[in-house]
């Protein structure tokens, strides 16, 4: 009865939001996102069963690829959310990528599978219920309750109670989070650690490091988070800085704030895309999937999503590879776990910013110290 409820529901959300999700087809960023989830266009069902994954973006996709490489003689299917997400997937080697639809086709688009495995918050209530409808195991993996979301999941307790019914096995994130999904009706939960510190990075092109500079990288950086940070540090005169916004549509707006610091500093600026060598003070990553190459020849990341409440933080794992000083805002409730596993990062509120950019040399570099344990949860996904 919970599930007819939810689908009228559900429908006619779909019915309101449609004019919206026409004009949104046509923005870059939901192109073929849109048109594949919520109108069925060249997303057909998975042609075989196996071990299905879903993930909500690139970063989530990137981090189940240690436990894919590992299910190498299983047939593997992996769903997504985001276009990023989705280019992603498409270099997993043998899997099916589909993007996921809208929960009210998902009882007719849905094929039976061994085991249905969701990444974090992906708690999509018909997701779980379809899958335990046509029999599927259902885990729910690296899952967490942040401080600034629990009140939500408390107040909405009863939805997350039904859908916590239609999951086999949960693996938390901390003792925490196991508490609190407990307490929310999640059963059989289990505390995996984060799946992202099992993620093996590489690069896949190797920039060559300017000779006699400092590179500086402004990491992931949202609305607002550039100029801000701009205003708290001073670059010295052999410093290059690098400036990586987290989204793709917002390269315009940066590159605009970009121009404007560096004529008023007299800087060099470019953008990567037009120019590779590395040879301006000021440089705009205005191209996907450069990150991890730029952490390669990073001195200091600067990690944004953390100076500005709200967003959480960033993955502070992939700098932490390259053994690169690291500086973060004091607004990392999504990334507690992760920052666990690192250690000599530097957390400072942003008018605290100068005076540790100003004595970085004091600050070590930074290594990952707890990388997890995978093997209970392949055990889960096999059933061993």
């Amino acid at each position: 009865m919970t599930s007819f409820f939810y689908c009228i529901l559900a429908t006619l959300l779909y019915v309101l939001a449609l004019p919206v999700l026409v004009y949104l087809r046509f923005k870059p960023k939901y192109k073929d996102s849109i048109p594949s989830r919520f109108f069925l266009r060249r997303n057909p069902p998975f042609s075989k069963s196996g071990i299905w994954f879903h993930a909500c973006s690139l970063g989530e996709v990137r981090s189940i690829l240690p436990l894919i490489e590992s299910l190498s003689d299983e047939v593997v299917n992996v769903s997504v959310i985001t276009q990023t997400g989705f280019k992603e997937a498409t270099k997993v080697s043998g899997a099916q990528v589909r993007y996921l639809p809208y929960e009210i086709f998902l009882p007719f688009w849905m094929r039976p599978q061994k085991v249905l495995v969701v990444m974090e918050a992906e708690l999509w209530p018909m997701l779980f219920v379809v899958a335990k409808a046509k029999g599927m195991k259902t885990i729910l993996m690296n899952a967490r309750v942040s401080d600034k979301s629990y009140q939500s999941y408390v107040r909405f307790g009863f939805l997350y109670r039904w859908i916590f019914a239609h999951i086999d096995v949960v693996f938390a994130q901390s003792e925490i989070d196991k508490n609190r999904l407990m307490e929310l009706g999640a059963k059989n939960v289990q505390v995996g650690g984060n799946i992202k510190a099992f993620q093996k990075l590489s690069v896949s092109r190797d920039y060559p490091k300017p000779l006699g500079k400092r590179v500086i990288i402004l990491a992931s950086t949202h609305e607002n988070e550039e100029a801000l940070i701009l205003s708290n540090i001073s670059l010295l005169k052999d410093d290059m800085l690098i400036v990586v916004p987290r989204h793709p549509e917002r390269f315009g707006k940066v590159e605009s704030v970009l121009k404007e610091y560096t004529a008023f500093h007299h800087l060099s600026y470019s953008a990567l895309s037009h120019n590779e060598d590395f040879q301006s003070d000021v440089v705009l990553c205005d191209k996907m999937g450069e990150l991890i190459n730029l952490y390669a020849i990073s001195d200091i990341v600067i990690l944004g999503g953390s100076f500005i409440d709200g967003i959480g933080g960033h993955n502070p794992l992939e700098p932490a590879h390259f053994k690169t000083k690291i500086i973060s805002g004091p607004y990392i409730f999504n990334q507690k776990a992760l920052f666990k596993c690192v250690e000599n990062i530097v957390t400072c509120k942003d008018e605290q910013l100068r005076g540790v950019f100003e004595n970085s040399d004091v600050i070590k570099n930074s290594s990952i110290i707890n990388s997890g344990d995978i093997e209970p949860l392949l055990k889960e996904i096999l059933g061993k």
